[in-house]
């Protein structure tokens, strides 16, 4: 969901590689500057993200959900390794690995937990068969989880008096340009996300840019509307979701693409101009305080420049590796430093499920009184905002549940990844 990334049609593509060069020798002056970078940090020397864990190291491998739902994530990135070459090299940290090593691995792991094993059995066998590997952020137990969902939000695909807010597609003038098509220095960074100016590539538009444009729909004509800027926003951070129509249809909205701006988090701007206070950031706090502040939306909304297009889709949602997400087992991190589609182990939080989550207890939207669990999970999504060793968004699915944990999860705790012996 968060982020099924998808190559745009990009018209005028061949005047773009004519203005390649010149576009590259501006950005090595002062790339940091370019202002069209996905990530202020992508062209930072990466700390090491993984180490190759000795046995005596491990954590005890035990399910707090007794793998309910795991083998479906499981089947899911089996989907993913099975469309890619069997000879391609998926990195865990220093070491790499075939896929056609890590189609094996899964299938081993799928073999064994369709057995229904004791939970001893489980902690056994993954010691004898699989290499862990640890992020490096585990040492002082400082991997942040938060989590995400797939909303729901009343719209329309026509405006009309109520449904006023546009869901824009990716825009006709909108251009990727692949740096690594130019340079090996370049491999495994963003694209960079840009429009054409006379002769110049330039930055897109920003997010305050783009809504202060009247004209705008005439380069992205708008798949849906919906009758809350707010929720718009946040359909933006949890990537995709729904809408139901008027007429009572649910309509799949998928992510499409980003314009390229930095990410700012605006939870983070209201915690430094003292509107929130830090340990009561939660979704639904930033929502109270937008919708308590209709004056200061333009301010808060606009310091985040980033703007997520999307498109009309089926199935769903969708991680970065385009299968399905399962919740509760699909996680999103950094595609450049993690392996896309492993298996993974994380040690987090997580609220239990009341019967009615709108009715739980008054304490349960603070994680500090979550049970701690340990969860087998796959590494099948990333985001904007998930970056670094320290960072993983755990998808929370779909329902009541979902909103409640995606919305307070700020967690601690510590990840990670599995490939067999």
């Amino acid at each position: 969901m968060k982020k099924n990334k998808q190559t745009p049609v990009v018209p005028g593509q061949r005047r773009i590689r004519q203005l390649g060069n010149i576009f590259i020798a501006a950005c090595l002056i002062s790339i940091a500057g370019c202002g069209i970078l996905t990530d202020k940090d992508q062209i930072e020397v990466q700390e090491p993200a993984l180490e190759k864990l000795t046995s005596d190291r491990y954590p005890n491998f035990s399910d707090s959900m007794h793998f309910s739902g795991f083998l479906t994530a499981l089947d899911q990135s089996l989907l993913y390794y099975n469309r890619l070459p069997k000879s391609r090299m998926i990195e865990f940290g220093p070491d790499q690995y075939t896929v056609g090593h890590m189609v094996e691995s899964l299938e081993i792991l799928q073999a064994f937990l369709e057995g229904d094993p004791p939970a001893s059995d489980v902690n056994r066998f993954v010691r004898e068969r699989f290499h862990v590997y640890a992020s490096t952020a585990n040492e002082k137990n400082q991997v942040l989880f938060t989590g995400y969902f797939e909303p729901t939000y009343r719209g329309s695909l026509i405006p009309d008096a109520r449904f006023q807010y546009p869901l824009y597609p990716v825009p006709k003038d909108l251009v990727e340009i692949d740096l690594a098509k130019f340079s090996d220095r370049y491999q495994g960074h963003d694209r960079l996300r840009g429009r054409v100016n006379g002769n110049q590539v330039v930055p897109y538009f920003s997010r305050k840019q783009i809504n202060e444009m009247r004209d705008f729909y005439l380069q992205a004509p708008p798949v849906a509307w919906l009758e809350n800027r707010v929720d718009r926003f946040f359909l933006e951070i949890q990537g995709s979701g729904r809408i139901r129509t008027p007429e009572d249809e649910i309509v799949r909205i998928q992510y499409a693409g980003t314009n390229g701006n930095p990410y700012r988090a605006i939870g983070r701007y209201l915690i430094d101009n003292q509107e929130i206070a830090q340990e009561q950031m939660s979704m639904q706090a930033i929502r109270q305080w937008l919708e308590a502040n209709p004056h200061r939306r333009d301010e808060v909304l606009h310091y985040n420049d980033s703007m997520v297009f999307f498109r009309i889709g089926v199935g769903g949602p969708f991680g970065n590796i385009n299968v399905t997400l399962t919740p509760l087992r699909s996680m999103a991190t950094d595609y450049r430093i993690f392996p896309k589609g492993a298996p993974g182990f994380i040690e987090t939080r997580l609220p239990e499920i009341f019967p009615a989550v709108l009715n739980a207890p008054e304490n349960a939207g603070n994680p500090d009184s979550w049970q701690p669990v340990s969860l087998f999970v796959m590494n099948q999504d990333t985001g904007g905002a998930i970056r670094g060793p320290g960072r993983a968004d755990l998808f929370c699915g779909s329902d009541e549940y979902a909103r409640f944990a995606a919305g307070h999860m700020n967690v601690r705790g510590r990840m990670y990844f599995l490939v067999m012996k």
